[in-house]
């Protein structure tokens, strides 16, 4: 059996090692950029492990002793789930390993984009110390963050908020009443959230149906003072309009780990903005979470050789076209 890593940034694989060495399977590491890289690098894989090369149609199709796709994350937008399903390819991903890195992550964007730290400690690093290139500055306590999407880790988000006294409204028409309930979080629709919110935190993944998601309209609905937030997917927000909020002042200013292009284009408008706070992708990370999710990955591309279910599946109708037990 083989187990293919498409593509990494990662410094070692001793989680995934620990995992698939004691069950003889074999681990290859690999660094594919495109498909025709993917098909002829890895043409005989079991398995993949995937961070951002492109899993579409035509690899599935090409690589035929795939059994499983399993995504170094949480998103699996690199992934043709349809394809997938079609083949009898189950896709894996990790859906609880960074609840903590990533509302902790979005936590510090929004108490540095509403307290201005990152532009005074610019202004103080040229040269000028003086707290008014901040202002204004409101308060936090009594002001409302909006939620787009309300999973695991807005669910954690929303908790760590509300110590800050901010009350939490969430748009997920995904989840109950009665679990916002239970978090003391207010479901509203998607124009409601705008209206009231003054900081919007955006946890979408990135599909057909939220690409762009946060555009014109939406910049246009928020307040002037308010903050956009985004640790999930650059491509929900449409960032040309985001941009042109910003310069027109229907926002105050944005905190971003993720762009619809990544890394950043040389000479993208966001490197010359004050009120814009970027980071490289890396809300995900810490040691800890890095080795949780690299053993997690790793187990489930093991569970499917060994001919059960893992315990995170992206696509369960393929529980149809596979001969695989419950562990």
């Amino acid at each position: 059996m083989k187990v293919y890593v498409t593509d990494y940034n990662y410094n070692t694989f001793d989680p995934e090692h620990e995992v698939l060495d004691e069950l003889g399977i074999e681990l290859i590491l690999k660094q594919c950029q495109t498909e025709d890289e993917i098909i002829e690098q890895c043409h005989d894989a079991d398995a993949l492990l995937n961070q951002y090369g492109p899993i579409s149609r035509r690899v599935i199709q090409s690589l035929e002793n795939l059994k499983v796709v399993g995504r170094y994350g949480i998103g699996f937008n690199t992934v043709d789930i349809e394809a997938a399903t079609e083949y009898g390819v189950i896709v894996s991903n990790v859906t609880d390993y960074c609840l903590d890195e990533v509302s902790d992550h979005t936590m510090t964007l929004l108490l540095s984009s509403v307290r201005k730290v990152t532009q005074m400690n610019n202004a103080v690093k040229a040269g000028n110390w003086d707290y008014k290139v901040a202002k204004p500055v409101y308060r936090m306590r009594g002001n409302t963050l909006g939620l787009l999407g309300f999973g695991n880790i807005a669910q954690t988000l929303a908790q760590k908020a509300q110590v800050f006294g901010v009350n939490v409204v969430a748009y997920d028409p995904f989840v109950p009443k009665h679990v916002a309930d239970s978090y003391d979080v207010t479901l509203v629709s998607l124009d409601e959230l705008y209206d009231q919110s003054d900081y919007v935190s955006v946890h979408l993944p990135l599909n057909a149906q939220t690409e762009k998601l946060v555009s014109h309209d939406a910049f246009k609905q928020m307040k002037e003072s308010a903050f956009i937030i985004n640790t999930s997917r650059g491509g929900v927000i449409d960032e040309q309009a985001l941009v042109q909020a910003l310069e027109k002042g229907e926002i105050a200013g944005a905190g971003l780990d993720v762009l619809e292009n990544e890394p950043i284009p040389d000479g993208h408008p966001f490197l010359e903005m004050d009120q814009v706070i970027l980071n490289p992708h890396s809300a995900f990370y810490s040691v800890e979470a890095e080795a949780e999710l690299k053993r997690k990955s790793a187990q489930n591309a093991a569970d499917v050789l060994q001919g059960y279910l893992p315990n995170y599946i992206v696509n369960p109708d393929v529980k149809e076209n596979v001969q695989l037990k419950e562990k």
